[in-house]
């Protein structure tokens, strides 16, 4: 059993082998030289016809090495490499699932191999879901916790939508190529996780506010997975091989997570509908896309400074259960605390350092909770108690 198998065993002790069996990824490789062991994967699967999906610079940092060791296997593969948009964005969009999906078709693939962070991955295993393959993730930045998904967030039309698509049937995930991704890539899959703080609230407001299903063992592999960063931001920071260990590790046990409770309620909350809603303005406006993480984590400091203001000054929102949701507040660190902690991962903290202005940030905090108008976050009790006092 994979180390991250045993992690989430150990965070929930009293999770069953079956439930652990229902979401089984194996292989999950997380270690030095990882990518050297694609190859045999594929031939002990009996692949004879591969397909790579990578963009210029996720090609470069290992779809390069990647290819010619699939090749000197006697197993044929090509590569796509996904065209960005406009703006030079790669987006997961109508465009590049098409790419992808025609590719497939042409090229008979019997497999696709995500190489890239999350957007390719996103890309990757709807296009493989559509097409009926399977798909392998060899992830080339520790940026999101999407990368053992079942759900492809997509835009469409403009619009970001989740969609059900499938889960990788392997991981490797090479510690030399993670260790090498850009340092604002790392710093976003810190900011992912840290969302997490507001995410779990989020996630016990609706159980008690609207009788959302939830699950104990389930938030307690998050909070682990959460928690073990935080104790490694220095090192994130740093790009130690260990922290970059500890990152990617979390990101996919938080992956696990969703994948075990079967929605997304463990690591998306109010911040998460800020920051997608941040990524359809900017799409709308034809300006360049932020990375994901990093505005999770700026928008986790703004909804931790909110929820403890609302607690303050409409108390009545908490009734539902108010002892247990005043203690899940007071697990959220306050906003400067995670400010601090994000840049000493070396992440934006602010709003000013995304560029995003106060008229789109007070324009979100409104709004946002529309994005998913079948979660029932404190942000979006917030926002319909006002405009019924209006």
């Amino acid at each position: 059993m994979s180390n991250v198998y045993q992690n989430l065993k150990a965070a929930a002790p009293e999770l069953q082998d079956a439930a652990l069996a229902s979401i089984m990824i194996d292989p999950i490789v997380i270690e030095s030289g990882a990518i050297r062991q694609v190859a045999p994967y594929l031939l002990d699967r009996g692949f004879r016809r591969v397909l790579i999906a990578a963009d210029v610079n996720t090609h470069a940092a290992a779809g390069i090495q990647l290819w010619p060791r699939i090749a000197d296997a006697g197993i044929s593969v090509q590569t796509t490499l996904i065209k960005p948009d406009s703006q030079g964005d790669v987006i997961a969009d109508e465009a590049s699932l098409v790419q992808l999906m025609l590719d497939i078709r042409q090229t008979r693939a019997e497999a696709v191999i995500a190489v890239g962070s999350g957007t390719i991955h996103d890309i990757a295993r709807y296009s493989a879901y559509t097409t009926g393959i399977p798909f392998i993730s060899v992830p080339t930045a520790p940026s999101v916790d999407g990368f053992n998904s079942k759900g492809a967030p997509l835009i469409i039309r403009g619009e970001k939508r989740t969609f059900a698509a499938i889960a990788p049937e392997a991981i490797f995930a090479d510690l030399d190529v993670l260790c090498a991704a850009p340092g604002a890539m790392v710093a976003a899959g810190f900011g992912d996780m840290l969302g997490k703080y507001t995410a779990l609230f989020d996630w016990t407001y609706g159980a008690a506010a609207a009788n959302e299903p939830y699950a104990d063992a389930v938030a307690a592999i998050t909070k682990q997975a959460l928690h073990k960063c935080v104790e490694h931001a220095e090192a994130i920071g740093r790009r130690d091989q260990e922290g970059i260990r500890v990152l990617t590790e979390a990101l996919i046990e938080s992956g696990l997570a969703m994948l075990l409770f079967g929605q997304s309620h463990p690591a998306s909350g109010a911040e998460h509908h800020l920051s997608h809603y941040w990524e359809m303005e900017y799409l709308r406006l034809g300006r360049r896309a932020l990375l994901h993480g990093a505005k999770v984590g700026v928008a986790c400091a703004i909804i931790a400074d909110q929820y403890r203001r609302i607690a303050g000054e409409q108390a009545e929102l908490l009734a539902a259960d108010r002892n247990r949701l005043e203690q899940a507040i007071a697990e959220i660190p306050p906003a400067e605390e995670l400010q601090r902690l994000l840049q000493t991962a070396g992440a934006p903290s602010t709003p000013e350092e995304l560029g995003i202005d106060r008229g789109l940030l007070a324009r979100s905090l409104r709004e946002a909770h529309r994005v998913r108008a079948n979660r029932h976050t404190l942000l979006r009790a917030f926002n319909e108690a006002t405009a019924s006092a209006g």
